[in-house]
């Protein structure tokens, strides 16, 4: 039985980037994942994710943010891929709004290039959007998406080349940890190393069922619609976060697809509780009609037919702050999960991280906001 210094349990976004620095660093690394590669079946799926770094979650982000963007694209260099498409990125709200004045406040505390447009700004500069009198955004250039399929393949496809065993349709059953190594059991055997890095998504409550980690898992649908005026405006438009009062958020994209392909929008949270091995893939008329109902208040123009729905899943913290740490019980044992559906755009990164606490047991990133014993 081979024994490796890592095993990565998850090849989504986190796991695939994690086994890629790992393999980077002559590291023997062993990735198991219990669907194929860069599936659909998860979180790391849907075509696009919007990247920003005016993040109004918290400004503790910024600088994680900053090195994604280097990350990206050092990615793109190294394989040729295209991951990131910068666009410009429109957060828009009523003044006290999270989603303006917290991405105002981050802009304004990291010294980020940034403009503040009132509703007839907005209106002139992006005529696909018809913000309500009263609203107000915060508009920064260095914000675009991220192709999330395509920057799983590319990133097990670099650990791959730079020797990673990776093995799919692994399921892990169980794992166990000592002082001096880790054994994880799959259907077909069980595997050692010297440290253990679980990036699970939404079976994190499963894999990781004794820290009693407060994790939510919810169901989330993206929609495509298809304008009737054609996509040919929404083609320049940028990526988007849109609040109203009270605090229903949607998130949106250019038309990245061509005609055929619609302009992708969704709730940020309205989800609800599911079992991630019981995703119900059904999107019925009524969420359908819910979608079209409010992307009508912000861009009254993208009310077409739809084109495609895909649901995915959010595994939610209740701060909505990531976990990112080393087990408390096992300190040869890093997890990663929690990432309360705005994790994607830190993909590389929280890779670096993670191999980083897998073979140091620290990293230079500024991480403690995800300590998981704040929920003690």
């Amino acid at each position: 039985m081979t024994s490796y210094d890592v095993i990565v349990v998850g090849l989504g976004g986190m796991g695939s980037a994690t086994v890629r620095y790992l393999a980077a660093r002559g590291v023997r690394v062993l990735g198991l994942e219990r669907f194929q590669p860069a599936h659909d079946r998860g979180s790391s799926h849907g075509d696009s994710r919007i990247t920003r770094q005016s993040y109004f979650e918290d400004p503790a982000y910024v600088p994680l943010l900053l090195r994604a963007y280097e990350l990206w694209q050092e990615a793109e260099k190294d394989s040729g891929a295209d991951l990131l498409t910068l666009t410009g990125g429109l957060y828009l709200g009523p003044p006290e709004s999270t989603t303006f004045a917290g991405s105002l406040r981050a802009a304004q505390e990291w010294d980020l290039p940034h403009e503040v447009l009132d509703a007839a700004a907005v209106r002139a500069r992006f005529p696909t959007f018809s913000p309500a009198e009263d609203e107000v955004a915060v508009f920064e250039e260095r914000a675009g998406f991220v192709r999330p399929e395509r920057t799983v393949a590319t990133h097990l496809d670099l650990a791959a080349r730079d020797g990673a065993d990776l093995r799919f349709g692994r399921q892990v059953v169980s794992w166990d940890a000592n002082g001096t190594g880790v054994r994880v059991r799959t259907a077909d055997g069980e595997h050692t190393a010297g440290s253990l890095v679980i990036s699970p998504g939404a079976w994190a409550p499963s894999l990781l069922a004794g820290l009693g980690l407060p994790l939510r898992v919810e169901r989330l649908v993206q929609y495509w619609f298809a304008p009737p005026g054609g996509t040919e405006p929404y083609e320049r438009q940028p990526v988007y976060v849109a609040e109203q009062a009270g605090g229903a958020q949607i998130y949106g994209f250019p038309a990245i697809d061509g005609p055929e392909g619609g302009v992708k929008v969704a709730f940020f949270r309205r989800g609800r509780d599911t079992d991630p091995d019981a995703l119900d893939r059904v999107v019925t008329d009524a969420e359908v009609d819910e979608m079209r109902a409010r992307v009508a208040d912000t861009l009254p123009g993208l009310v077409g037919p739809v084109v495609k729905t895909v649901p995915c899943m959010y595994t939610t913290t209740p701060d909505e702050h990531f976990v990112i740490a080393t087990h408390p019980e096992h300190e040869n044992v890093t997890i990663a999960c929690g990432f309360s559906g705005h994790g994607f755009k830190f993909v590389p990164v929280v890779g670096e991280v993670l191999a980083d606490l897998a073979t140091t047991g620290t990293t230079s990133h500024p991480i403690a906001l995800f300590d998981a014993r704040r929920f003690a």
